[in-house]
C-alpha cells in the first residue's frame, strides 16, 4: 500500500458503529469501525489509524463482508462486491471526537 488512504477507505457509519465510537469511557475503550482495503493486514490498518488520528491502537479485529446477490422482480441481476471491515480498539485514555474533524 502506498499511503494510509489506500488502507483506510471510509468510516462505517451505522447505528452499531456509532454506539461503539461514542461509548463513555467507564463502559470500555473507544472502538472505531472502518471499511478497509481487502488486501490490507492488521499491522497496516493499525499504522494507518495511528498516523491519521494521532492515537495509540490496542488491537485490530477484521471481518470480510460477503457480497450479496441482488434480485429485481424475482430475477438475479448481479452481486455486490465483497469488502473488508476493521474494528479498531483504542488504548484506554485515547479518544477521538469526530471523523470529520480529523479528515
Amino acid at each position: 500500500m502506498d499511503s494510509v488512504w489506500d488502507v483506510i477507505q471510509a468510516p462505517v457509519v451505522t447505528e452499531k458503529a456509532l454506539e461503539l465510537k461514542d461509548r463513555p469511557e467507564d463502559e470500555g475503550p473507544q472502538v472505531l469501525v472502518f471499511r478497509v482495503n481487502p488486501k490490507a493486514n492488521k499491522h497496516q490498518i493499525k499504522q494507518a489509524v495511528e498516523k491519521i488520528f494521532n492515537v495509540k491502537v490496542e488491537k485490530v479485529r477484521v471481518t470480510r463482508q460477503r457480497g450479496k446477490r441482488v434480485y429485481r422482480w424475482g430475477r438475479l441481476v448481479g452481486e455486490r462486491k465483497e469488502w473488508k471491515k476493521a474494528y479498531v480498539t483504542l488504548k484506554p485514555g485515547e479518544r477521538i471526537t469526530e471523523y470529520a474533524e480529523v479528515i
